[in-house]
Order: C-alpha cells, then structure tokens, then sequence
C-alpha cells in the first residue's frame, strides 16, 4: 500500500544538553561530538532537525535525550498528530536538510499497524514512547531468534546503526511516538522472517518508500 505523503511540522523543543553515553546493546553504537544549538535557537527554541554543517553523526544516547524532551511537550507535538486507518500517519519534524546531523519524526499508530522488520540504511537511532505503548521486535539478518519488549508511555528505546527491529501496537488503544535518527535517513532495508532466518526483501529510498 502506499505510504501517505510526508508531512514536515515545525516543533521548538529546549533539548539537554551533555555528552552522549553508552547505546543500547540493541545494535553497534556510533559515537562523537554532538552539535550545540546557536545563539538564535538558544533564545527562541531549536526548530528541528537542526542544521549543523558537516558535522559527525549524533551518538545514540544523545539522539535518546533529543527524543525524550520532545516526547514530554504534549503542547507541542499532539495538535499535528494524525491517526489514518490501512497505513501509519508519519510526519517530520521540520523540512528536509542535507546538512543537519540528524532528523526527526513524529509516528502515529492505530491498534495493529506495524512497521514489519527493518533496518535504517546505516543511520542509528533512537524513539519514544509519547503516547500509549508500542511492542518492539528485534532481530539480526540470518537468524530466526526475535528479541521483544513492550514500552510504555515515557520509555525510550536507543540503538545503534546495526539495528533491525519490527515495531507494532499491539495494544487496544493508539499510541505516538517521536523517532530520532543520525545521519539522516537515506534508505531502510526491509526483511522478511523465514524458516532461514530474517531476509532481505527489499530497499526504500526517499520518496519511494516514504
């Protein structure tokens, strides 16, 4: 089915500040300096994603921060927030930057919508629970074992740029979440679970896939 057209929302959030620290065992960490908002996104509040030039990625414990304050200012992301039955409703967080050290996006689920398995093109990530609870399956390419957990409202859920994983309500009510990845999506690998293992399907790319 085809996904529904992106839609770009303005947000100003006051992200914390300080270091990154360990990712989630969930998938390999990347790890390095983090951008500081300027002067003018200081007074006014960060209009994401935040534009840093060439910049290193954004490690996951910090992407984890970004994610959590956005995810605790209801006011601010639950007014845009759309439920659409037969597919997800997803929307990010300010337009397109080639040069921003990271993204992020505001997901919406109506009880039994999914993801299916997936993977992020080489970006890591992090996500939090704003609203409801969401089940998360993670798997590695080759194997059979899935890995699960369900996160409720507030938790959040870091992982490194090895990562695949399947997220899915399974619950009876819908739930919203806030998704950080860095660098910005390029592509998403997606997989299928087999008697052999997880396998690849398929690429999404910008505009083909989302």
């Amino acid at each position: 089915m085809k996904p529904v057209r992106t839609e770009f929302l303005k947000v100003s959030a006051a992200l914390p500040a300080g270091p990154g620290g360990p990712a989630d065992p969930g998938g390999a960490a990347g790890a390095g300096p983090e951008p500081a908002p300027g002067p003018a996104a200081a007074r006014a509040g960060v209009v994401l994603p935040v534009s840093a030039g060439a910049v290193p990625p954004v490690s996951p414990a910090r992407l984890g921060q970004i994610v959590r304050a956005i995810a605790a200012r209801p006011g601010q992301w639950r007014p845009a927030v759309r439920f659409r039955a037969g597919h997800r409703w997803y929307g990010r967080l300010g337009p397109p930057d080639p040069e921003a050290a990271y993204e992020v996006w505001l997901l919406s689920w109506l009880p039994g919508q999914q993801t299916g398995f997936h993977d992020h093109g080489g970006a890591a990530g992090a996500f939090a629970i704003a609203d409801g609870e969401l089940q998360e399956r993670a798997a590695r390419a080759g194997r059979s074992q899935v890995r699960g957990r369900v996160l409720g409202a507030g938790a959040v859920r870091a992982f490194g740029a090895a990562c695949v994983h399947d997220v899915r309500n399974i619950s009876p009510a819908p739930a919203v979440s806030v998704h950080a990845y860095s660098p910005p999506l390029s592509a998403m690998r997606r997989y299928e679970m087999t008697s052999a293992g997880l396998a690849l399907t398929g690429i999404e790319t910008p505009g083909s896939g989302w």
